[in-house]
């Protein structure tokens, strides 16, 4: 069994490099077999979750090439094949290759999607989607089953609610149907704006992305071609890192976080400022020093551009620090408050009431072995560990390298004291 043991107490100095948006790769790779062609990623991260989507390209004869953070997806021999067991059903962003395929051809068998477990997150935005395009949908085995025999058609799609994975799935198949697709009351995070610029430089024809109002123009399959595209950096894992900052920088320390757009992350870094976090914020760039003693504050979770849900967790061990008691919520995945028993089981005083989080600091945490129950869980676990007394030995660690590239390293080069040890 392999674990990270992190021995707290180390202050932390020095620069933390962020990677590329993991959000944003695990549809980008999906969406590159709609080229037919070569396309070129940039500031790709080396996560598992990459791998895996590689090792399911690779099945549809894809060639791919990973080095240097740069992935090069050939797509000139793609073929169809039915996805229903293997990599498909080790994370949660296999079901873009719903999108990906119904668009390229006119169907897709893919099996029930895997991933980390934050209640229930079901994906009839996507089915009522497609099948606003024309589609027909089915679960048989385990496995969704789409076709669309007489072609995709363009559809006015009003969401529910502004689903990140809905838009994006039904963007991607939308892009060859016939006619004019508008989605309303789509999702705005900058992750979709990513991905539609990718598609635009592929051939797509697709505006608004960014706007609660995206609308594509359909194109025929040979008016698409390769590009080469450069993934937009890590907002998630920006402020992960401000957090170990906030929380871990020694007396005439400090710890810039740098390859960030400061735009995608306002409503962070208000809260950070709220919380009293001594912080320079420059164009690419955040500098965090040692801080006054840190203030409650209470949160609320929210669609972009509110607070992002992902950063709820690591938040939530930042005010374990603060003086006071604060209320935290979390509107998007109400079960995501796993990491509350492992932060009790390390002395902080939490606790979870339905969708919120109740937190009395300042907390002295004290080393525990404890369990990443899911990725962000598992990154608020490892900074736990930072500021803990001895040594904290963190299990479940998969989670955690789904979405930290190079997390040891990452936080080594600062002065951290962390390890990955089998035991």
């Amino acid at each position: 069994m392999r674990v990270f043991k992190v021995e707290g107490k180390y202050p932390l100095n020095g620069t933390i490099e962020v990677s590329g948006a993991k959000n944003s790769v695990v549809a980008l790779i999906p969406a590159a077999i709609l080229a037919g062609d070569v396309v070129v990623l940039e500031n790709v991260p080396e996560l598992s979750d990459v791998y895996a989507l590689n090792t399911i390209l690779n099945e549809l004869n894809v060639q791919t090439t990973f080095e240097n953070n740069t992935l090069t997806i050939d797509a000139s021999n793609v073929r169809y094949k039915a996805l229903i067991e293997g990599a498909v059903q080790e994370l949660r962003a296999s079901y873009y290759l719903m999108g990906a395929m119904l668009a390229r051809y006119k169907e897709a068998i893919i099996g029930m999607p895997g991933g980390c477990y934050l209640g229930p997150r079901p994906i009839d935005l996507h089915l009522k989607g497609f099948q606003s395009l024309g589609a027909e949908v089915s679960i048989e085995n385990g496995a969704y089953h789409l076709s669309a025999p007489n072609g995709l058609h363009g559809s006015k799609i009003n969401l529910d609610i502004p689903s990140v994975g809905a838009t994006i799935n039904i963007m991607l198949a939308a892009v060859h149907a016939t006619g004019i697709t508008m989605i309303e009351n789509a999702a705005k995070e900058p992750e979709i704006v990513d991905i539609a610029t990718m598609l635009n430089n592929m051939g797509a024809k697709i505006t608004g992305a960014g706007t609660d109002t995206i609308r594509i123009n359909g194109v025929t399959t040979d008016a698409m071609h390769g590009c080469r595209h450069q993934v937009i950096p890590d907002r998630i894992e920006a402020g992960t890192y401000m957090v170990a900052a906030a929380i871990g920088v020694g007396e005439g320390m400090e710890v810039k976080v740098d390859n960030i757009i400061p735009e995608h992350m306002e409503a962070f870094l208000s809260k950070m400022e709220e919380a009293g976090v001594n912080m320079d914020v420059d164009l690419d760039s955040v500098t965090i020093r040692q801080s006054s003693p840190l203030q409650a504050v209470n949160v609320k979770t929210g669609v972009f551009p509110g607070f992002a849900t992902d950063l709820q967790q690591p938040f939530t061990l930042l005010l374990t620090q603060a003086n006071g008691a604060s209320i935290i919520t979390d509107t998007i995945y109400s079960a995501r408050f796993k990491h509350v028993d492992e932060l009790q089981r390390m002395g902080a005083t939490i606790r979870n009431e339905a969708s919120t989080g109740i937190v009395v600091g300042p907390s002295t945490l004290e080393g525990a072995k404890v369990t990443a129950t899911d990725l962000r869980a598992g990154a608020a676990m490892v900074l736990a560990g930072l500021i803990a007394e001895g040594i904290t030995e963190v299990h479940e660690i998969e989670h955690v390298e789904r979405g930290y590239e190079r997390i040891i390293k990452k936080l080594t080069n600062v002065g951290a004291k962390i390890w990955l040890e089998e035991i």
